[in-house]
This record gives C-alpha cells, sequence and structure tokens, in this order.
C-alpha cells in the first residue's frame, strides 16, 4: 500500500492516486484519462492506450479528476 506516502485524492502536476486491483498504490495523470468503465471492476483506458484496473469505483475516481480541475481553476484565478 502507500505506507509514509500522504495519499490525498492528488498528488500535483495532473496526477492522482488509485490502487491497482493488486492493492499496489500508482498514480495516473488525470489528464490522460479517456474513459472509465464500471464491469464489474474499474476501468481506466489512458490515451495513450494503457488500461488499469483499479479498485475505486468509477465515482471515486470523477471526484478525484474533479477535485484536481477544480484546484488548476483556482490556481489561475488566484494568478489573475
Amino acid at each position: 500500500m502507500w505506507g509514509a506516502i500522504n495519499r490525498s485524492n492528488d498528488c500535483g502536476d495532473g496526477m492522482i492516486y488509485i490502487t491497482k486491483l493488486n492493492g499496489r498504490g500508482a498514480v495516473i495523470n488525470a489528464d490522460l484519462i479517456e474513459m472509465i468503465e464500471a464491469s464489474p471492476d474499474t476501468i481506466v483506458t489512458m490515451t495513450t492506450g494503457r488500461v488499469i484496473i483499479v479498485k475505486e469505483a468509477v465515482d471515486d475516481i470523477i471526484k478525484r479528476v474533479v477535485e484536481y480541475h477544480g484546484k488548476i481553476s483556482e490556481d489561475v484565478w488566484r494568478r489573475r
């Protein structure tokens, strides 16, 4: 699992934490997610063609991506 890593929903630079089906943690680029399916496992397809099966539900992945994009929007408005 993640050990000492601070596992918030995102880790900056467009990356979000996920847990692979085998229980190992990973970080993926939220901007490269092309599709998320539930069948019954959650399958994340990246724009690169890579497919990752994760433990998180579709709604949880969507929430993390939306939160990441919300933080980007906040940063843009603060810099104006």
